[in-house]
């Protein structure tokens, strides 16, 4: 009895507990477009007293949750460029409450909202976690006249391209398949065009670019180094608008509006690269790039609608293509690179109360890539891909200010197409290799995370991610014996389990407040991969191929350790942090040594070898965001090392994108506000690592190339300048246009993109002192000189 009453009494208390507290929610938005405003800021403080503030900030729904004692509080809406909204609220019960924020055309209003908001560099307990703001990268010098995405994030610290003009990148020390990418929580598996000197993204179409290196909450997974959250706009809910850009090489165009006023909108958004037709007409017919293919083109698409209030729909895809081909002047040669991306989406968003938020959503997501070759009566083919149907559900719970709580499931069917080759000699003559059966694969994984305000000094992120993968039937394996020869197999029927593994992944970081100005943060994470990325080429090429882990391919694994210092100045004007961070690697994955063409008959995955690796390094990062005068530094010291059983004689080996020093330096100056702006990037990098022949030598009669330890070499320092100018011409409420000029490498340093080797002899034994020399000279081929560009931007609305 005397449990029964303990029991009721606790409860009772509980809930006189609850009955003194309500919950402020809602929606932020644009009040121009009604686009869902993402990291906005909402605060309530006391309105008598002006203290004790509790705050929240919108997710990538624009939902927000507050749950506070019930009284009267001041509320302060802040967003970056945006006005401040400020008002007196009496909280009484749940009450649902939307806002509509405007664009700021005051600076002494920017200043003050960005003054509210900017703490959060210092108070945040995610540690590698950056944003970059789609009107950032727009003021950045654009090449050859393409504002890019990725090339943006390249910038920032710890984060390095693979080589001249690539937009493929390498963070920490990971590999390029070690980065997640995005777009509407789609996978993207190559994220470049043109061989990746363009990135797939179009700025036009891209609403947020949420950038995380360090400190992985659980609710991502599947990559070991780093994430890049890419979503696209949603469409004007109020008015039509037609964007769009002529440049020198691509044309863009973006159709936005309402399907019903405030209720439905949608976004379409395409552009093309139109070379090809300007150069073909102007070539003679004897020059070799007469009749040659050289394009991409992309298309973005988005629909999004409001069912009610508590229920939301987005649907959104995105397709591209990149082709590429040449015809010699008699036309006996005939070749074709062709691959593309494609990726679709749909979100359900539910706010089952003001505490609880769901968000449903399934993605299909395909990669392939194809190349022909024609030679006379010879045809040569090779073909890859890997393509994804997932569904993920993730709950977030806000029971107070002090927590945030997310938890979730994510199951991804995965079908990775390995690499085919075809051989064709006349009519009669078609081999083909035996044809390698895809991989199917099954990934799941459940998770939870709570970031806990445990005290006005320490706050945690702290997590658990259990991932499960298992590689399936339909699937033959071949046995091998000592020389490779296949000498049995096994049949597996579909759906059968071959390899299965498991495992916990743990995450945790951590804020301890100093003062108001001056933060350390810390971050441990424990990630597993059950991809790989194989690759024959120095850099990310569409040819790489994608392999899932199985028998003989192990998944992954990381643990990264990360401590940095967090420090705002002068108002929180700027921004700055120091940060140190170490990276444990293991089931690095390459292709072995020696492998040739007869290969291909085994399992894909017979021919691969595996290794370990570590990175370490600390970053510099200053930034300003406020008044004329923007931009930012970052300066990155890091050290990164593999080690193969079968590659180097099992030594150690400097990794190919190692870099010592790697300096970012971005500004923008607005001479006159809103209508004239110059921007300069300067970047430097300590050269990539390379393997050199180092002599020669005779065996059997035959000349063999003798080599340097792997990557025990280094190319020259990468360095360049960029500038641009960005002139409005003409900005009224239904009309805008203006021009950017930009400069690609200002003083014309020809970077080095690939060194290869000449080899001259001179021999001659009838001589009457026979004569035998060899001279190897090393040639660097550069791959852009000083490239001058103009943009016509233009906006109807």
């Amino acid at each position: 009895m005397k449990k029964l009453i303990l029991f009721f009494s606790t409860l009772l208390m509980l809930t006189s507990l609850t009955a003194q507290k309500a919950t402020l929610s809602g929606i932020v938005k644009d009040a121009a477009n009604g686009e869902t405003i993402v990291g906005a800021y909402i605060i309530l403080k006391d309105s008598i007293s002006k203290s004790n503030p509790n705050g929240a900030i919108t997710n990538a729904s624009g939902f927000y949750s507050i749950t506070v004692e019930k009284g009267s509080y001041l509320l302060t809406v802040n967003y970056l460029g945006y006005k401040q909204i400020t008002e007196t609220i009496n909280i009484t019960s749940n009450q649902k409450k939307n806002f509509e924020i405007e664009l700021s055309v005051i600076l002494a209003d920017e200043v003050e909202v960005r003054g509210q908001a900017a703490d959060k560099n210092v108070t945040g307990a995610d540690v590698g976690k950056m944003e970059m703001k789609i009107e950032t990268i727009k003021a950045m010098p654009a090449f050859m006249g393409e504002v890019d995405v990725i090339r943006s994030i390249q910038l920032l610290p710890g984060i390095q391209s693979g080589s001249e003009g690539n937009s493929g990148f390498y963070v920490r020390g990971g590999n390029a398949d070690q980065n997640l990418v995005l777009l509407d929580e789609a996978p993207v598996y190559n994220p470049g065009h043109l061989f990746g000197f363009f990135s797939i993204f179009n700025a036009d179409a891209v609403k947020s670019i949420e950038v995380i290196k360090s400190g992985m909450p659980a609710n991502y997974g599947s990559r070991l180094a780093s994430i890049i959250d890419v979503y696209q706009k949603e469409g004007n809910m109020k008015n039509y608008e037609l964007d769009g850009g002529i440049g020198v090489i691509f044309s863009r165009l973006t159709v936005q509006g309402p399907v019903k006023k405030n209720k439905a909108s949608f976004i379409v958004s395409g552009r093309r690269t139109y070379i090809d037709w300007l150069v073909q007409p102007f070539l003679k017919n004897t020059s070799p790039l007469k009749g040659a293919k050289f394009y991409f083109y992309d298309l973005n698409g988005k629909c999004n609608i409001i069912i009610n209030d508590k229920h939301r729909l987005y649907i959104g895809g995105y397709y591209g293509d990149d082709v590429y081909g040449f015809k010699s002047q008699n036309g006996n040669i005939n070749s074709v690179f062709a691959w593309g991306n494609g990726a679709a989406s749909v979100r359900w968003n539910y706010i089952i109360s003001p505490k609880l938020f769901l968000n449903t959503s399934g993605t299909f997501s395909d990669y392939k890539f194809k190349t022909e070759m024609k030679q006379g009566v010879y045809n040569f083919a090779i073909s890859s891909g890997v393509r994804d149907y997932a569904l993920k559900s993730e709950l977030t719970f806000l029971p107070n200010p002090n927590h945030n709580v997310k938890m979730g499931a994510h199951y991804t069917f995965h079908t990775f197409f390995p690499s085919n080759f075809e051989i064709e000699a006349g009519q009669d003559n078609y081999l083909t290799f035996p044809k390698s059966k895809p991989f199917y694969a099954n990934e799941l994984a459940i998770y939870a995370n709570d970031e806990w305000d445990i005290v006005n000094w320490l706050k945690i992120s702290y997590g658990l991610r259990y991932s499960h993968f298992s590689h399936v039937g339909a699937f033959t394996r071949y046995k091998l014996d000592e020389n490779k020869q296949v000498i049995d197999s096994i049949d597996y029927k579909s759906g059968e389990m071959i390899k299965m593994y498991n495992y916990p992944e743990p995450r945790f970081s951590a804020r301890f407040l100093i003062d108001s100005l001056t933060s350390i943060k810390a971050s441990y994470t424990f990630n597993c991969q059950y991809l790989h990325q194989i690759s024959l080429a120095t850099i990310s090429l569409p040819t790489d191929v994608w392999m899932p882990s199985t028998s003989l391919v192990k998944p992954q694994t990381g643990h990264q350790v990360s401590l940095g210092v967090f420090r705002n100045f002068m108002n929180n004007m700027l921004e700055a942090y120091i940060d140190i961070y170490y990276k444990n690697m293991n089931n690095l994955t390459e292709y072995q040594d020696g492998m040739d063409l007869s290969s291909f008959q085994l399992n894909s995955d017979q021919r691969l070898t595996q290794g370990k690796g570590y990175s370490y390094g600390v970053e510099f990062f200053l930034q300003k965001n406020i008044g004329k005068f923007t931009g930012f530094i970052g300066y990155t010291l890091s050290f990164t090392k593999r080690n193969f059983p079968e590659l180097n004689n099992g030594e150690w080996f400097w990794a190919k994108y190692d870099r010592r020093h790697d300096v970012s330096i971005s500004l923008n100056y607005e001479i006159i506000r809103n209508k004239l702006s110059v921007s300069a990037v300067w970047v430097f990098a300590s050269g990539n690592t390379m393997t050199i022949p180092v002599g020669y030598y005779f065996f059997n009669g035959d000349m063999m190339t003798e080599y340097s330890d792997r990557n025990a070499y280094r190319m020259q320092p990468y360095h360049r300048l960029d500038l641009s100018v960005n002139w409005n011409i003409v900005k009224r409420k239904h009309f805008e246009t203006g021009l950017n000029f930009s400069i690609y490498n200002v003083y014309n340093r020809k970077n080095p993109f690939f060194i290869f080797y000449e080899t001259t002899t001179n021999f001659d034994i009838n001589a009457q002192t026979p004569v035998f020399e060899m001279t190897t000279k090393a040639y660097k081929m550069s791959l852009f000189p000083i490239i001058p560009s103009i943009n016509w931007n233009f906006k109807i609305k």
